[in-house]
């Protein structure tokens, strides 16, 4: 079971992170961090170039921080100390010079014109996948892939808006031939998971990671042996003490006319693509008939009927 964020994100002491995913998971881990390390998060996404200059005590100093807290920020987004971290900020902000700075935000107010409202909510869905997509473990990524690919059964918890994404996956995994079910319904889930064993795989989708309908059947599942998977925007929550594999997704930033869930089932739709995608390519053989049958099934509802004229 991964332990903690540190490692997550790090991976244990592998290379450091990409400068493009920096701004990402910032946004992901600001929530979990202190204050004062949210000021240096803050800081350093804010003004890459800026921070980039500065020395170790030159942030500390313009976050009212203290050394000690710029290193342990710097550690806790990947990188193994400030120097690696002024490094990132540095090709971040090549990046950013390089490119054109957006024309909108994701702020929309009740009297935008419906135009905006398109413009501003397309850009916060390709930044919500962009986010998704730096922050990915692709190491964490592939194992769920393995334990899919060859598990026995596949049961999927989420509730509210997760619920209809965990019910997008089962469908497609049923589409390849899996046994996948998705459970809405927290006490059909928990009698569900007590039926799992090593050979079967658990999923639970919770942005928040403390949804105590989805933790509850993951628990259960982790304790019948089941190997256990968690979606969620918050890896350091209490849904991954019973997560064997944790895939981040991208925590969005809320306004009042969209809500977490709406944004956060962009980024959990984009994980679940990845995993269907994945196990579809490590099961090819049997996949590829199954979904060509399922399409020859439903082939004639989707033709034009005749009319008999």
């Amino acid at each position: 079971m991964t332990s903690n964020v540190k490692e997550i994100f790090a991976g244990g002491g592998s290379a450091s992170p990409a400068p493009a995913a920096l701004a990402a998971k910032v946004r992901t881990l600001a929530p979990s961090m202190t204050r004062s390390m949210q000021r240096v998060a803050e800081a350093v996404a804010g003004d890459p170039a800026g921070c980039a200059a500065l020395t170790v005590t030159g942030l500390a100093e313009l976050t009212g921080t203290s050394e000690a807290t710029v290193v342990r920020t710097a550690r806790l987004l990947g990188y193994p100390g400030y120097r690696d971290l002024r490094l990132a900020l540095a090709g971040l902000a090549a990046q950013q010079q390089s490119g054109r700075a957006p024309s909108v935000t994701a702020d929309i107010a009740v009297d935008d014109p419906i135009a905006d409202v398109v413009a501003k909510l397309a850009y916060d869905e390709q930044q919500t996948l962009a986010d998704t997509a730096a922050g990915l473990d692709t190491a964490q990524l592939g194992a769920a892939v393995t334990a899919l690919a060859a598990a026995r059964r596949i049961d999927i918890y989420g509730i509210g808006a997760s619920s209809l994404v965990g019910q997008d996956l089962a469908q497609k995994l049923l589409r390849i031939g899996l046994i996948a079910h998705a459970h809405g319904d927290p006490h059909l889930a928990i009698t569900n998971a007590v039926q799992l064993r090593t050979k079967d795989v658990a999923i639970a989708i919770t942005h928040s990671g403390s949804t105590g309908d989805v933790i509850e059947p993951l628990r259960v599942a982790f304790e019948h042996g089941a190997t256990t998977i968690a979606v969620t925007g918050r890896p350091d929550g209490p849904v991954s003490q019973y997560a064997d594999h944790i895939l981040t997704t991208s925590t969005a930033r809320e306004s009042e006319l969209r809500p977490a869930a709406m944004s956060s089932r962009t980024s959990q739709l984009l994980v679940v693509d990845c995993l269907f995608v994945g196990v579809a390519q490590r099961t090819y053989e049997s996949a590829a008939p199954a979904l060509s049958a399922s399409y020859e099934a439903l082939a004639h509802r989707h033709s034009p009927r005749s009319t008999g004229r």
